[in-house]
């Protein structure tokens, strides 16, 4: 078999074994749904139906793709059981509307809160940093299948103003010590960065970039003057929901671009090596690591890494 093929079949396997994961996961395997008389497929419908004012059978088929025979079968078995109710549709009598009933909220209603629990159960083990990426992946997985190209999310990068500093200290705080568990001397050492930078802000030789999306920030990263010939690049950081947008690439091209019109022969950074992301974007943007050296800050033992760039 042609390796093209092979490789094909390989991908097919990791599909079905995630979906026998994922079924297991979420218990779609156990003989009532959530602990409940309906299978998967009737929550589903009921779902469907305690988020609509109104709907007709048509429209519950396309949304759910389901055959219409087996669809009718459920609805009239929620019709018997006194969950809907039927009436014809004023616009047009050959049409059948569908509405909830009051039965119908108080059995969807504990099915609602219980699939709430046993979600929240799932992410509550898990650090926020794990949470995010599996949503994350999980849209990946609705985009992909769903075949809906990549939204486009426009952001711009604009200069610091008043207010500004007081977030790039909040956020470098609270992000590093949820995702590195850095204390609170890393928050002190940014504090001291953004200080400094203001008291001797020098607008010819020195920037500070701002991302903002939404009218929120979501990122920022400063070039500051280390010497006449050298320029250096401190405080990269893109909000987790921000990530895989290109902005922390887009703010480091800012800060090279301005080197060059200022001059600058070089560009200077120190980092950690566990700081992955940024050192894919030092490196994708030509930055080469010039030395390494290990030391113990903000509660933990680092390898700190400084990288230079040749303008």
């Amino acid at each position: 078999m042609p390796k093209s093929e092979d490789d094909f079949d390989r991908r097919v396997g990791d599909v079905r074994h995630f979906n026998r994961f994922w079924t297991r996961q979420i218990g779609v395997l156990r003989e009532g749904y959530l602990e409940s008389p309906f299978s998967l497929t009737e929550v589903r419908v009921l779902y469907e139906l305690a988020h609509r004012e109104e709907t007709t059978a048509s429209e519950l088929g396309e949304e759910l793709g389901l055959d219409a025979g087996y669809l009718s079968r459920i609805l009239r078995g929620f019709e018997k059981d006194g969950l809907i109710h039927k009436r014809p549709s004023e616009a047009d009598g050959r049409r059948r509307l569908l509405r909830f009933t009051e039965r119908g909220r108080e059995a969807f209603a504990p099915l609602d809160a219980r699939s709430r629990s046993e979600i929240g159960a799932m992410l509550g083990g898990m650090s926020i940093t794990g949470q995010e990426r599996l949503v994350k992946a999980m849209r990946a997985i609705e985009r992909l299948l769903s075949g809906r190209p990549d939204p486009v999310v426009p952001y711009l990068l604009r200069p610091h103003q008043p207010g500004d500093m007081g977030w790039v200290v909040h956020r470098h705080g609270v992000l590093y010590a949820r995702e590195y568990g850095w204390d609170e001397r890393f928050e002190a050492l940014v504090a001291e960065i953004v200080a400094k930078f203001i008291q001797q802000y020098d607008p010819r030789l020195e920037r500070c970039f701002i991302a903002e999306r939404d009218g929120e920030i979501v990122g920022c990263v400063f070039l500051v003057r280390e010497s006449e010939e050298i320029a250096k690049l401190r405080l990269l950081l893109v909000e987790p929901e921000a990530r895989g947008l290109g902005i922390g690439s887009r703010l480091v091209e800012e800060c090279i671009r301005f080197a060059r019109q200022a001059g600058y022969l070089k560009i200077t950074l120190w980092t950690n090596d566990v700081l992955n992301s940024a050192l894919r974007i030092y490196e994708g943007m030509g930055f080469r690591l010039v030395h390494e050296e290990p030391h113990h800050s903000f509660g933990h033992d680092l390898v700190g890494q400084t990288w230079e760039l040749m303008l």
